[in-house]
């Protein structure tokens, strides 16, 4: 590295790859993570900072000269962390779990050390084949059809979120139906969901082209668990067609953000075959349950599908980021985003270039940290992972069910539980469907869930559907134990017992 000195020793040239250095730095670092995650269950989950806070605390150029890990260290301690929202947190019950573990971080660590780019077989050959390897195996694992895997003709990539994925298929879509119709019907295009779909659909819609109005989200109801109904989009696509339309996606969800419903996959698949209709499921949350043999039969009908998604990020302990994308006919989706240069020639003709597979050119070795975490902990350990979770999250809406200040407003069939605070002492249940302002029940349990967090020792998250507003708690944070769950409950329980005496309410034990 020419004449510069060493940032440890002046009397050495500069190298930043000094595996001596590595070894020493690399333990301090480590040392820093351990420490922070034995302490990690007594620190308030989100901050109580201002905006500004830390942009004032940091100078406003950045240093001429070299600093020391222990001193940049000392800044994470005192400047970073009291402004994090941990996400580790064994008491983060919002959104949904982003769970980790000693063998997602060491394949991390592989990831970043190795720092390899494997866009084209050629570039890195071990990367592209241990990718395909990891693929099928997860696919197996939960039980997906042969047609999705490489074994049976199908195939799968890692991307890094389940809204690259949506924005892949959905330009493949888009290109398989202007194959058909021609270009000039481009603005004729629509796009299907619920109205429970992730909104990243409609962010990919934007991305690919699709008019915001053609993106149609179809009405759920608490009568169908606020699932899709094929009947009322196979009525809706058929008054589409009519009108000169052109149907050319539809997105199921396995697990949806609100409340952990689940579209019915086949009855979907067959009205999305019907009209020709790329057919894609989003399971970013729920999917990793299926490695669990018990949650697979919210998957009946995926063989239908020519798309499925899913991030073992979420639930199965393999850090940012990670999504799976598996395909029945992977060609629709290379024709779409191939792209070549004389640069890059010299492939391997029967082998996969995964540059053609995703937005960008370049990409990470993910799949070296899904292998580590699979090998590290095997299928059954990573079951009993996710029944645990979902052991705990009976727990817990039992508890609810015990209190009769509190509603569950939909059956839980995952990790999820979905509650409010009542307002009065009648048995009588709001209704979600209402679109008017927010009832008293809903106004309560906003103040509920503000107060609960403003504590700083849990963090939940809300919904507002209608007129009602209800609480979400999503249990999975890797961290997160019985004694958790009950000390969450009894905060709870607290804060309801205060807000009930400032409203003046009463309830029957």
């Amino acid at each position: 590295m020419g004449s510069l000195s060493s940032p440890v020793d002046s009397t050495k040239p500069f190298n930043p790859i000094d595996p001596t250095e590595l070894v020493v730095e690399s333990s301090l670092v480590t040392n820093f993570i351990a420490e922070y995650y034995q302490t990690l269950e007594h620190r308030p989950v989100q901050p109580d900072v201002t905006p500004g806070f830390l942009t004032v605390q940091l100078p406003s150029e950045a240093p001429l000269a070299s600093e020391s890990v222990e001193s940049i260290l000392q800044d994470v301690y005192d400047k970073i962390l009291p402004g994090l929202t941990h996400w580790q947190s064994p008491n983060f019950h919002a959104y949904f779990p982003i769970t980790c573990s000693n063998a997602g971080l060491l394949g991390e660590m592989l990831c970043s050390g190795l720092n390899v780019v494997g866009f084209a077989w050629s570039a890195s050959p071990a990367a592209t084949e241990l990718e395909q390897v990891v693929v099928d195996w997860m696919g197996k694992m939960m039980g997906l059809p042969q047609g999705l895997l490489f074994s049976g003709g199908g195939g799968g990539v890692l991307q890094g979120s389940t809204c690259e994925a949506v924005v892949c298929t959905l330009a493949a879509a888009r290109d398989r139906a202007l194959e058909r119709v021609g270009d000039d019907m481009f603005n004729k295009l629509v796009v299907y969901c619920s109205d429970q779909t992730h909104f990243s659909l409609k962010k990919g819609s934007k991305l690919v082209g699709i008019r915001p109005a053609n993106v149609k989200a179809i009405k759920t109801t608490k009568n169908n668990e606020y699932g899709l109904c094929p009947t009322d989009l196979r009525d809706l696509v058929a008054s589409d067609v009519k009108a000169g339309f052109i149907p050319i996606y539809l997105c199921g969800t396995i697990g949806t953000t609100a409340f952990g419903a689940v579209d019915p996959i086949r009855e979907l698949g067959k009205v999305a075959r019907e009209f020709n209709m790329w057919f894609h499921v989003d399971a970013a949350y729920a999917g990793s349950a299926c490695i669990c043999p018990e949650f697979r039969n919210y998957m009946d009908g995926v063989e239908l599908v020519d798309s499925f998604s899913t991030n073992p990020h979420k639930w199965l302990l393999s850090n940012m980021d990670c999504c799976f994308l598996w395909l029945s006919d992977p060609k629709r989706l290379i024709n779409s985003l191939a792209a070549e240069a004389n640069y890059l020639e010299g492939g391997n003709e029967t082998m996969v270039d995964y540059k053609d597979w995703q937005i960008a050119v370049s990409r990470r070795f993910r799949a070296i940290k899904l292998w580590m975490v699979i090998r590290r902990y095997g299928i059954t350990n990573l079951m009993s992972h996710i029944r645990s979770d979902v052991s705990m999250a009976k727990r817990f809406e039992e508890l609810m069910l015990s209190d009769r200040r509190f509603e569950v407003v939909f059956p839980r069939k995952f990790s999820l539980v979905c509650f409010k605070l009542r307002g009065n002492k009648d048995d009588v249940p709001e209704s979600v469907d209402e679109d008017c302002g927010l009832s008293r029940d809903s106004e309560l349990t906003r103040e509920l869930m503000a107060s609960v967090n403003s504590s700083g020792k849990a963090f939940l998250s809300g919904v507002t559907i209608g007129s009602l507003f209800f609480i979400r708690c999503a249990i999975g944070a890797t961290l997160t134990e019985d004694r958790h769950i009950e000390g969450l409950w009894k905060l709870i329980q607290e804060k309801a017992d205060e807000i009930c005496v400032d409203h003046d309410l009463e309830f029957r034990v």
